[in-house]
């Protein structure tokens, strides 16, 4: 089995104002992973997501995939986990 990782993610398009921290949240709950999700004042959003390498890419697709959500570039950096028990989103 594979080792936990952070991955540090930004989406940029049209990702605010469609439900994207909504859409992140529940689906990081859903898979068990843990992080936050944040509003960038540039309109794009970030999020940082932990767990197993396979379920932060099925994350990342899931929230690709979101109905009103339309991500035009993305970027991914893997950074040091952190001890954490949830996802949040925050303000």
């Amino acid at each position: 089995m594979s080792e936990i990782i952070r991955a540090h993610l930004n989406f940029k398009g049209y990702v605010q104002g469609v439900g994207f921290r909504y859409t992140a949240y529940h689906t990081a709950t859903m898979y068990g992973l843990t992080g936050w999700v944040k509003n960038e004042w540039n309109g794009s959003v970030t999020v940082e997501v932990q767990g197993y390498p396979d379920t932060i890419d099925m994350f990342i697709q899931k929230v690709k995939d979101g109905r009103f959500i339309e991500v035009l570039d993305m970027t991914k950096a893997t950074i040091p986990p952190e001890d954490e028990s949830s996802f949040q989103i925050k303000y």
